[in-house]
């Protein structure tokens, strides 16, 4: 493990994903505890999208955006909010330039899939029928996420592809969580690093599925066609339990046509992002920023 991560491992809290309520509280708190993002020349503006039910979002526009990002924050599928999500959303729209839609959807296990699927698809498509009011080109709109928000991307693209619907002109997938079958290598051998382990994981699934099988749309991994889907930019952790699956999903992609840039951080684990003062953090944030910047502002 990357030094500078593992000096901070002995302080990250033990999560139990058994208890949604526990979990989004302290979620919450440590959001809290974080220091305000620099919002220095955006404007940021909350809205929601109509629908049944409306979708509560926060928008950030950076000065003279051509592209938008609609982003989806992590959580376990059980937690995360706009606030939760403030710094991050607020550092992708000043590293890419980009317009950034965080979409507050529904979470697990109140809301089943696909709930939070329904929203960020509403979201994706009010962006793009709202494009002239957000200044952005329609042809420029992207989908993004971290972990269970990168599962929603990802079965965004494939629902727009299925049915026809915007235009997504790229995916930005980083640490997503793809399978439920829990069969890869890592989800059977990573059963213990830090922030996911195996039992999380299977609880994170078993809250967004309750009883009813999984379908592509809730767990992409299992889409049998990945042909015409946007150009994807994948990243994973090193001692991720999600890590091979995604890992899979990039070559399928790539066996399917589709353009992918795939980037395997070593020394790292799920979320540690969040430890921003490691020097492997802040190139790992700055590479996801660039690459929305090259594929819709650029």
């Amino acid at each position: 493990m990357d030094p500078e991560l593992e000096a901070f491992v002995p302080l990250l809290p033990a999560e139990d994903l058994s208890d949604p309520l526990r979990v989004r509280k302290h979620y919450a708190e440590l959001a809290a505890a974080r220091p305000a993002p620099d919002t220095t020349g955006l404007e940021v503006e909350d809205r929601t999208v109509p629908g049944d039910p409306g979708v509560p979002v926060r928008i950030y526009r950076p000065r003279q955006a051509r592209g938008a990002i609609v982003w989806l924050h992590g959580g376990g599928r059980v937690s995360g909010d706009l606030d939760t999500e403030h710094p991050w959303a607020a550092g992708m729209a000043r590293l890419s330039g980009a317009v950034v839609v965080s979409v507050d959807y529904r979470l697990a296990p109140e809301h089943r899939f696909p709930a939070a699927l329904d929203d960020a698809y509403a979201v994706l498509d009010w962006t793009a029928e709202h494009a002239a009011e957000l200044g952005i080109d329609r042809e420029r709109i992207a989908v993004g996420g971290h972990s269970a928000g990168a599962n929603l991307a990802a079965a965004v693209a494939l629902r727009a592809r299925d049915e026809q619907g915007p235009p997504i002109r790229f995916q930005l997938l980083n640490e997503a969580s793809l399978d439920d079958r829990q069969e890869t290598w890592s989800q059977r051998n990573f059963t213990d690093t830090p922030w996911a382990t195996r039992e999380n994981v299977g609880a994170s699934w078993r809250h967004y599925l309750g009883s009813q099988p999984a379908t592509a749309y809730a767990a992409p991994a299992r889409a049998t066609d990945l042909s015409g889907l946007p150009p994807a930019h994948i990243a994973t952790a090193e001692f991720d339990p999600n890590r091979d699956e995604a890992i899979d999903y990039a070559l399928r992609l790539l066996r399917s046509g589709v353009s992918v840039e795939l980037h395997q951080w070593a020394g790292t684990f799920h979320g540690s992002q969040a430890i921003t003062s490691a020097e492997v953090s802040q190139r790992q944030i700055a590479a996801l920023g660039a690459a929305v910047r090259r594929a819709v502002t650029d």
